[in-house]
């Protein structure tokens, strides 16, 4: 089966496949079940538009998973927080688009985090609760005392890497019982970082398991651990890998006046190009990007106007990647979105404008307890070079005006990234379709009979931060 860049939601090799995702996005399943049966018929066995439309065959199944519940049963969702939920505000939401939703094949049917999402994006909601909570959020989306330590470090220090953290980490990728049949061989990739010098350095390998593994090399952009186990009747089949290295923060104090527009170069030109399906300079990436940057010229300044936009938009739990077409574009049409469609937004925009941006993306962590997986960015402003970017986290609320701006520019010491682009095929290639299509957190698992779904295999990550090694002497 196709992978990487070959199994995309959008991927439109041929007409058909094209028509296919057409009737997949307007909801008609039933018509695009129909087209992929007679097309396929035709295919020669094994060809890319057979694997293409096999694919979006996939998608449609994945996005029926997303869009589990009906009407009843997200109505009694938000009741179990509002349990005076009146009729009139539930249907006052649902038009305002607060509960995500889509009609498949004349059935309306609601995302199946929509009912969490609502509060998310409703203060009107939020107050309706019986018992609020606190949303889980990174200590670190708001000014902290590591934001200033890495800019003061970076400031009397000169240097761009400042404040590191040394950090040891177990990730797991455990398939259910029974997923598999006995004897059968399952196939794992856990995420694994790479050194990147002034990022993250002095990577070492502590244990795996199985103990007989394959790292990718370090130029693979999506770096993985790879794993091959027998699955065991009546038992979970688990993987890991643990190893240990060190973060940095950065932070770099940009002067606007001193800022230039780029050169396009073979280095920087694919980061000022469109690249679909996820980065397209569509005709309302377009007009959102006239309205906000209006007639600034400088590129600093443009690209603090495209980041505080984007970082207006408000975020919630969101789809399985692989079922969107065009991530930017959705991030801009959904009026909500998580850090990986943030992120792909402002790259389409950026690069719009003639500044160089690309991805990145891991897992992130706190000395509070917090984990989670994140995505952020870099873009290139000369003559400074390469800056991360970090949209999500955005504008810094506090009392020191001068952090405010921190992820434009900086960033914390509290981050692994595991991908240095989205979409690349791993080393080795996977066989089947993967379950997340753009990125690489959780980890991906296969057997010959197919790929295995997140719904069949469960993930952890596990870390510990550990005293720096003291400075070796002379």
């Amino acid at each position: 089966m196709a992978t990487g860049e070959g199994a995309r939601a959008g991927d439109a090799t041929t007409p058909a496949v094209a028509q296919a995702v057409e009737l997949i996005d307007d909801g008609r399943f039933a018509e695009a079940h129909a087209l992929i049966d007679a097309t396929q018929a035709a295919l020669p066995a094994g060809s890319e538009s057979q694997r293409s439309l096999e694919f979006q065959r996939e998608r449609m199944r994945r996005i029926l998973l997303d869009f589990s519940l009906d009407g009843a049963q997200t109505r009694a969702a938000v009741r179990r927080q509002i349990p005076d939920l009146r009729d009139d505000e539930f249907e006052r939401w649902r038009r305002a688009g607060l509960l995500e939703s889509r009609v498949v094949d004349g059935e309306v049917r609601y995302f199946n985090r929509a009912p969490h999402n609502l509060f998310r994006l409703s203060a009107e909601a939020r107050a309706r609760r019986a018992e609020p909570k606190p949303f889980r959020d990174s200590p670190l989306e708001r000014q902290h005392p590591h934001h200033a330590e890495v800019r003061d470090q970076a400031v009397a220090q000169s240097r761009r890497s400042v404040a590191p953290r040394r950090v040891r980490v177990t990730q797991s990728l455990t398939v259910d019982a029974d997923t598999v049949p006995a004897g059968e061989t399952i196939r794992a990739w856990i995420p694994y970082p790479r050194a990147i010098p002034g990022q993250q350095e002095d990577l070492r390998l502590l244990s795996t398991r199985p103990s007989t593994h394959v790292l990718a090399p370090e130029s693979a952009m999506q770096r993985t651990a790879y794993f091959e186990q027998p699955a065991r009747a009546g038992e979970p089949t688990r993987f890991s890998v643990s190893y240990e290295l060190t973060v940095y923060g950065q932070y770099v104090a940009v002067d606007p006046e001193k800022v230039v527009p780029v050169e396009s170069t073979p280095e920087l030109a694919p980061h000022l190009a469109e690249r679909a399906p996820h980065v397209v300079f569509t005709d309302a990436m377009r007009l959102f990007s006239a309205q906000v940057v209006g007639e600034e010229t400088n590129p600093y300044r443009i690209a603090r106007k495209l980041f505080d936009a984007v970082d207006r938009i408000p975020w919630a739990g969101a789809l399985e990647y692989s079922t969107i077409t065009n991530i930017g574009e959705h991030a801009l049409r959904a009026g909500h979105a998580d850090c990986g469609q943030q992120t792909l937004l402002l790259i389409t925009l950026l690069r719009l404008n003639g500044i160089p941006a690309r991805w990145q993306s891991g897992w992130i962590f706190s000395d509070a307890g917090y984990d989670n997986m994140h995505d952020w960015g870099w873009l290139y402003l000369a003559p400074y070079g390469w800056l991360p970017m970090d949209v999500t986290f955005g504008r810094l609320t506090g009392d020191d005006p001068d952090l405010a701006g921190f992820y434009l520019g900086g960033f914390d010491a509290y981050r692994i990234a595991f991908n240095d682009d989205y979409g690349r095929d791993f080393v080795p290639a996977k066989t089947h379709f993967r379950s997340e299509t753009v990125d690489l957190q959780r980890g991906e698992a296969e057997w010959d009979g197919g790929n295995l779904y997140f719904d069949q295999w469960d993930y952890d990550f596990e870390w510990e931060l550990l005293p720096l090694p003291s400075p070796s002497r002379t």
